[in-house]
């Protein structure tokens, strides 16, 4: 008889809310901005009123708007001072610096001359600290690869399937794996094309380059015949700018230039950086190693500094051979998160010599080189000329020479053999 292993992987999205729907549920990471759209252009006939939890902490009624002003708010308990921001356009309500106290429901009333409507804000802040003793927490950022680790050591008889928000996306039987055959991944949605991978040995799911939605719950399901386990993993994807995504640091060489990895939760996880592929800095809590080999030394010789708290990777004096694709990997237990970052690196021309000079002074060097090479032709053409007339004159004495010795052979002949 076989047992069934089911594992939860929740992934939420920094301000995702969802469609146009009278209830919308909102994920965030405790300390994170949230604001609830209420998808509405107001004019001042119009009221608005946000609740929470049933009681009333901000309203728009015409131009003026009143901010927390009910008994929640008020000092002894100031859940939200200083806290809320509303749009009077719109009436979206922004939630600042939120806390695990702010989860719960809020309700949106519109009130016009001639309608009424309401939305339903389905609220929850997790905190980093208080997952519970099974479960796994892990931060990352838009574009960012992750791995969800299982933690086991599958067979030719388990049969391994994952789940997104109940449709499954991954399955493995046996020597068999497919991938995204279900409709989220038919033509039209495409919602992971491309972008899974599935270990065969140990269930391990990867998704690469995650977007915003990504967003929602994912469930493992191992059936086995020996065993049975249940976990938890909340996944917060903070949503970045398609600029900011690809981004490419770009500075003048001979300058530095830091790598910023943003947020990590827990400073004692793993963290590895690398240069196209090639190791370059390793650090587990207070310790750091520098890459050993001979490749990696010759190119980052004492020009890497890693910080400790964040992970930043630091490179000074930077050449043009430091150019290229680096990637953070860190490391924990339970999941794995790659980051990737692109580095440009321009040569500059040296000191003095601007572009414009540097190309004058090798137009000058060209054009004496060329009259050089005419004057050097020339010269040579009037030194064969000088040559060839001295030959010449050398050939008309040489036969002028020896016609006079014929003619003095020939008058010696003619004196001895005449008649006395």
């Amino acid at each position: 008889m076989s047992n069934d292993i089911i594992k939860k992987f929740k992934v939420t999205v920094t301000g995702a809310s969802g469609d146009d729907t009278d209830r919308v549920s909102v994920s965030v990471m405790e300390g994170d901005s949230v604001t609830l759209h209420t998808g509405v252009e107001t004019n001042q006939q119009d009221r608005i009123r946000w609740y929470f939890n049933y009681t009333r902490i901000a309203q728009i009624s015409g131009e003026l708007s009143k901010i927390c002003t009910d008994v929640q708010c008020n000092e002894g308990t100031e859940r939200f001072r200083d806290r809320l921001k509303l749009d009077h356009q719109t009436g979206s309500l922004t939630i600042m610096n939120t806390r695990t106290t702010d989860s719960g429901l809020y309700h949106l009333k519109v009130l016009s001359s001639s309608s009424r409507s309401e939305m339903i804000f389905n609220v929850t802040i997790y905190s980093f600290f208080a997952v519970g003793e099974d479960g796994v927490l892990v931060f990352l950022m838009e574009g960012d690869s992750v791995t969800f680790q299982t933690r086991v050591k599958a067979n030719q008889q388990d049969r391994i399937r994952w789940y997104f928000n109940s449709t499954r996306i991954a399955q493995i039987t046996g020597d068999q794996c497919k991938i995204c055959t279900d409709v989220q991944c038919n033509e039209g949605t495409e919602r992971f094309r491309d972008r899974l991978k599935v270990d065969h040995q140990t269930g391990t799911l990867t998704i690469m380059n995650t977007r915003t939605t990504d967003a929602g719950l994912y469930h493992l399901k191992i059936t086995s015949i020996n065993n049975e386990r249940d976990k938890t993993f909340i996944f917060a994807i903070r949503g970045v700018s398609a600029a900011e995504r690809n981004e490419t640091k770009s500075v003048k060489e001979g300058e530095s230039v830091t790598l910023h990895p943003g947020k990590i939760k827990n400073p004692n996880d793993c963290k590895m950086w690398y240069f196209k592929d090639i190791f370059i800095f390793h650090i587990t809590g207070d310790q750091s190693k520098i890459c050993t080999d001979a490749q990696c030394k010759e190119r980052f010789r004492d020009r890497l500094k890693l910080d400790h708290q964040t992970g930043s990777l630091n490179i000074t004096n930077t050449r043009n051979t430091d150019s290229g694709d680096y990637k953070l990997l860190i490391i924990s237990s339970r999941f794995s998160i790659t980051r990737s970052f692109s580095v440009n690196i321009t040569v500059v021309p040296a000191p003095g010599l601007s572009s414009t000079a540097a190309g004058g002074i090798c137009t000058t060097v060209v054009l004496v080189l060329l009259v050089a090479a005419v004057f050097g032709i020339y010269h040579w053409h009037r030194s064969r000329k000088t040559e060839t007339r001295a030959e010449l004159s050398h050939q008309l004495e040489a036969l002028s020479h020896n016609g006079n010795a014929q003619n003095d052979v020939a008058n010696g002949a003619s004196t001895v053999h005449s008649p006395p």
